[in-house]
């Protein structure tokens, strides 16, 4: 769907309009969010450790569209061939310190979550070195990215072909100075920072509340509020999706407060129970489909999951299956987020 205006917004925030944008586009919540996720600059953490984390994410969950946009946005920033070779092998990078290391460590744990890091790893990096605002960043870098990636994944988006031949072609010696230049010269707006009292109003606040005061969590405080507003699909059928990941993380914060929701939104809790323990829901009608999809997005196969994500897209249109692609982004990047919550 093209919506000139959209477009222009983005254009003016981010530079262009990517492929997710318009694969978004639809969705308010969802494309606001994207928007907000890829131009976001750290706040209390270096933006070279941002950009190797973003990579790093991305080759975790296998999404090409963004592992290839940011491997090609190293390259332009002046990473070596040789250096990101060696991140993508997990070979040791002389180039970094042992913070460094610690820190594409904990990427790769979070983002994979086989199982789910606790706070303890937050901790270690504290003493390593890192403020404790930075390592909050880190974990909600992980988060958006995990977010990103699955938007990229379960909607096929297919990878951003120019953006990468002029990070790695013939020309690159002449093109990666230019848009080097033009990309140092934007200056995207940026989230506001929230209170934790800001943050904790709403769904899932007590885990967004211990991300307080980065300007990151307020994109994702603003991205609960809209998925939870949105009539796409019902706010019982959202809970629903939240606590199946929670379950499948093993993420007991993350599940009683989607049990809250649920309740809240009309489920009696025996329905949530059995919900939960069979992954159907007669009252969700042709929507319950929805809840095994929604845990095989935990861990997934490219193949698997993208053929799964076209047949319901077939089965309950468009429109749904966008919602519902926000909302299982959504969901796997707050759960394991609520590691800063213990």
């Amino acid at each position: 769907m093209s919506d000139p205006a959209w477009e222009a917004e983005v254009k003016r925030r981010a530079g262009q309009v990517s492929e997710m944008d318009r694969r978004a586009a639809r969705s308010p919540w969802l494309r606001e969010m994207c928007v907000a996720e890829v131009t976001y600059r750290p706040a209390a953490m270096p933006q070279r450790l941002y950009g190797i984390g973003a990579l790093v994410t991305a080759q975790e969950n296998a999404c090409r569209y963004c592992y290839g946009a940011n491997r090609a946005l190293m390259k332009i920033f002046g990473w070596s061939e040789s250096f990101i070779a060696r991140l993508e092998r997990e070979a040791t990078l002389a180039e970094l310190d042992d913070k460094g290391r610690a820190f594409i460590a904990f990427c790769r744990s979070l983002a994979r979550s086989r199982p789910r890091p606790m706070k303890a790893e937050c901790d270690a990096l504290v003493a390593l070195g890192f403020s404790r605002e930075a390592v909050v960043e880190m974990a909600l870098l992980i988060a958006l990215s995990c977010n990103h990636n699955r938007i990229g994944v379960l909607s096929a988006c297919p990878p951003e072909r120019m953006l990468e031949s002029l990070a790695d072609g013939p020309f690159s010696f002449v093109t990666r100075p230019l848009l080097r230049f033009a990309m140092s010269r934007q200056h995207p707006p940026q989230p506001p920072a929230s209170d934790a009292a800001a943050l904790a109003a709403g769904p899932f606040g007590a885990i967004l509340a211990a991300a307080a005061p980065l300007p990151a969590a307020t994109i994702l405080r603003k991205a609960l509020d809209g998925a939870f507003a949105s009539p796409v699909l019902p706010p019982a059928t959202k809970a629903l999706m939240f606590a199946v990941v929670a379950r499948t993380l093993g993420c007991r914060a993350s599940e009683e407060e989607a049990r809250r929701l649920a309740l809240a939104g009309g489920l009696a809790a025996p329905e949530y129970d059995a919900a939960l323990a069979h992954l159907r829901c007669a009252r969700m009608g042709r929507e319950e489909a929805l809840l095994p999809w929604v845990r095989d997005t935990v861990y997934y196969q490219i193949g698997p999951i993208q053929r799964q994500t076209a047949a319901l897209a077939a089965e309950l249109g468009p429109d749904v299956m966008l919602e519902a692609i926000g909302v299982a982004a959504l969901a796997n990047a707050m759960v394991r987020l609520a590691m800063l919550h213990g």
